[in-house]
């Protein structure tokens, strides 16, 4: 049978991952989570089909600023593929305590590459960040390889998680694929995040703040995709990948906040509030504009399976159906 483990599988990304894994494999799949702010067991309890296909997943509970212990590699068992998502990822936490995204995004890879070096899967996957490239001037979208330029402390453990990744493909041959992914969306999503946020003050009838440029007369964009999206991407690339290599996963077209919130308040029905924002003079580190090519997996034959708007409508519809989701 074959095994994957998923870090972070109880996150955001991570559960549509796990589900992804689900529906579309006969693979058994071990989640590992520390259940912090990000994770939350309950996102997997409820995933389509859980029931059934609960058997094929085991829990297994850790902090990866500590060593994989032999006991616990033990208990994680044989692996067939890693899939690593585990991470602090929110630029405001991260511009507040810098620190603790160090510990979290790149000790804790590094623990996860030393586990893997031992446990030697046929393929490793590192889940990275379009931030790593700093903000994206207009008309300029970053190829996989393009130089780094970290913009605040978040995008700067990325870009050292995923260097130590290279480093330990190119000198211990550990089959690491990198992924470089867009700003996400999807069902059960924290509600500090811009979507789900957005659909409660929309609902609520609350101002909707924009992240704007300094004059406060364009909107920051963005290329955003469905956690769905995602893990179809991330299986993509694992069949038609290749260790060592990086590949962009882009939602189907850029979209501003301004857009995308005139957009939520439409499928809702209600008129938008909202107040443009500059974000950057006020807290440093949040950039107008990000954009990757995402040329290279279309291509190798990927593109998203769900439209961006059937996708954000389906978000909306269901997340006011949950309200609990935006607590």
């Amino acid at each position: 049978m074959t095994r994957a483990l998923v870090t972070g599988g109880a996150g955001f990304i991570g559960h549509h991952l796990v589900e992804h894994i689900l529906r579309n494999t006969d693979w058994d799949v071990v989640v590992l989570d520390r259940l912090d702010t990000s994770g939350n067991l309950n996102r997997l309890t409820e995933i389509a089909g859980w029931e059934r296909h609960r058997t094929r997943v085991q829990f297994v509970w850790h902090d990866l600023k500590a060593p994989i212990s032999l006991q616990l590699a033990s208990q994680i068992g044989p692996l067939d593929y890693v899939f690593h998502l585990a991470a602090g990822t929110h630029v405001d936490r991260s511009i507040t305590d810098p620190l603790s995204f160090v510990y979290d995004n790149v000790v804790g890879t590094a623990h996860l590459l030393e586990f893997a070096r031992q446990a030697e899967p046929k393929r490793m996957i590192y889940m990275g960040t379009d931030e790593v490239f700093g903000p994206a001037p207009a008309g300029t979208a970053y190829k996989e390889w393009d130089r780094f330029n970290s913009g605040n402390p978040y995008s700067a453990t990325k870009a050292g998680a995923e260097e130590l990744c290279l480093a330990y493909h190119n000198t211990f041959r550990v089959p690491v694929t990198i992924a470089h992914c867009m700003n996400a969306f999807g069902e059960r999503q924290h509600p500090e995040k811009y979507v789900p946020g957005t659909i409660r003050r929309v609902r609520d009838g609350e101002l909707v703040t924009i992240h704007a440029n300094k004059d406060r007369t364009r909107a920051g964009s963005r290329f955003y995709i469905h956690a769905r999206n995602i893990s179809h991407a991330l299986l993509f690339m694992l069949e038609k990948g290749a260790a060592g290599e990086k590949y962009n996963i882009v939602g189907e077209r850029e979209v501003d906040n301004l857009a995308l919130a005139k957009l939520i308040a439409e499928i809702q029905g209600k008129a938008l509030r909202h107040e443009m924002v500059d974000f950057h003079s006020s807290r440093p580190g949040h950039d107008l504009r990000y954009a990757l090519d995402g040329t290279k997996l279309a291509e190798m034959g990927w593109k998203p399976p769900v439209s961006f708007e059937r996708s954000m409508e389906r978000v909306v519809r269901w997340t006011l159906s949950n309200p609990k989701w935006l607590l």
